[in-house]
C-alpha cells in the first residue's frame, strides 16, 4: 500500500470518526454493516475505532435474599425484576454503518395544555 492510498483510507473514515466524537457520552444506537444493532454510550474515539458501553438486560427474581428462602411458605412465583448492565466493547470504524441518537420522549413543560393566569 502506497502512502497516497493509506491517506485516502483514513480520510474516508474521518467523517465517521467526527460523528462519533460529536456523540461522545450520548446514548446512541449503533448499526453495523452486517445489520446488527447495539445501543450504548460512546466512551472513547481513536483513529482505529470506538470504545462503547453496550447495554445488556438482566432479569432477577424480586427477592433473592437468604432470609426469605429459609421460610417454609416461600412462593417461587414472584415477578422478575429487570436491570440494565453495561459492558465495555470495542468496534473498528470500518464496520460501522450508521450512528443515531436514542430517541427519548420529552415531557411537556406544563402539566396543562394552556398556561393559566
Amino acid at each position: 500500500m502506497t502512502l497516497d492510498r493509506k491517506d485516502d483510507y483514513y480520510r474516508d473514515f474521518r467523517h465517521v470518526q467526527d460523528q462519533c466524537k460529536k456523540y461522545l457520552y450520548y446514548h446512541i444506537i449503533l448499526t453495523m454493516i452486517d445489520g446488527r444493532k447495539f445501543d450504548g454510550i460512546i466512551e472513547n474515539v481513536d483513529a482505529d475505532g470506538i470504545t462503547m458501553l453496550v447495554g445488556k438486560d438482566v432479569m432477577v427474581k424480586e427477592s433473592e435474599n437468604q432470609s426469605e428462602k429459609q421460610r417454609q411458605y416461600y412462593n417461587d412465583d414472584r415477578p422478575m425484576r429487570r436491570f440494565r448492565r453495561f459492558n465495555r466493547e470495542s468496534f473498528p470504524l470500518n464496520t460501522l454503518g450508521e450512528i443515531a441518537l436514542l430517541p427519548y420522549i420529552a415531557p411537556s413543560p406544563y402539566p396543562y395544555p394552556y398556561p393559566y393566569y
